[in-house]
């Protein structure tokens, strides 16, 4: 069972690839790139818009465990890439999806630049993160700690994860700007009722029960025995965590803060 899908964070990020995947393929996508491809739970949704899927991480132990889960899916190369450095040759791709990598790369607006370097010309960028502006419901201690002009924060709430830092969605789309990408859309993933429902407890339970809780670039050796590993079975439960999306969504689309942000770009 893909047990994060009951997460309201996940779930938005996931319905946000689906939706645009449903939205901007009138035709079959040729050469699609998932950059930071994780356990592998979203190939098989983007493998069904594109010809051909080259998957990559920066972990080779995510990287085995995906292509032993998608082993049945066809159309799906996998690869261990640098996303600050990729292989791959200019305009390689028409489609590319990252959901949550930018803030564990270290220097984002490199990887901004790699993935506009080996997009084609009008090819689309499927771009998610945890932002800056996060709501205080989600997680009140680092809010308060920023207010009062700190540099440091607790290892809990927006900076759970692995998360060293959080994406300022103003500087994303200077970037993007500087490198030739035009921004189609930009909207909030999860709002304040989200960010309450899912205070600090969240990342706790990651950090417990999800192999390589931490996202690092290598297996963590120290890992206990109650660490697990996702299928592609969708729980019986989803249904309720797609009612409080759809409130969450009803109250406070269109805030400045959210947990994360979901964002579509073009190449010009």
């Amino acid at each position: 069972m893909n047990y994060k899908l009951l997460f309201p964070t996940y779930r938005n990020r996931y319905s946000f690839i689906r939706k645009r995947l449903g939205e901007y393929t009138s035709k079959k996508f040729e050469q699609g790139l998932n950059l930071g491809t994780g356990e592998g739970d979203y190939d098989p949704m983007i493998a069904t818009a594109v010809d051909q899927l080259t998957s990559c991480d920066i972990n080779p132990n995510d990287v085995a465990f995906a292509q032993q889960l998608n082993q049945h899916v066809s159309n799906i190369d996998y690869r261990v890439e640098n996303a600050l450095d990729l292989s791959f040759e200019q305009e390689r791709f028409d489609l590319i999806i990252s959901v949550d990598v930018m803030e564990h790369v270290g220097d984002p607006e490199q990887m901004l630049k790699e993935m506009s370097r080996v997009l084609q010309k009008d090819g689309l960028i499927f771009l998610t993160f945890p932002q800056l502006r996060f709501p205080f419901t989600y997680d009140p201690i680092n809010r308060i700690l920023a207010s009062v002009g700190s540099k440091k924060h607790i290892s809990q709430g927006a900076y759970a994860f692995g998360h060293e830092y959080l994406v300022d969605v103003d500087k994303v789309l200077e970037w993007a700007k500087e490198n030739n990408l035009e921004l189609v859309e930009n909207i909030g993933l999860s709002g304040y009722l989200i960010g309450l429902l899912e205070m600090y407890w969240t990342g706790i339970i990651q950090s417990i029960f999800k192999s390589n809780a931490k996202n690092l670039n290598s297996p963590d050796e120290s890992a206990s025995q109650l660490k697990m590993r996702p299928s592609l079975k969708e729980p019986a439960l989803v249904g309720l965590t797609d009612l409080i999306i759809a409130l969450d969504r009803k109250i406070f689309t269109g805030k400045l803060y959210s947990v994360g942000r979901g964002l579509v770009f073009r190449k010009i």
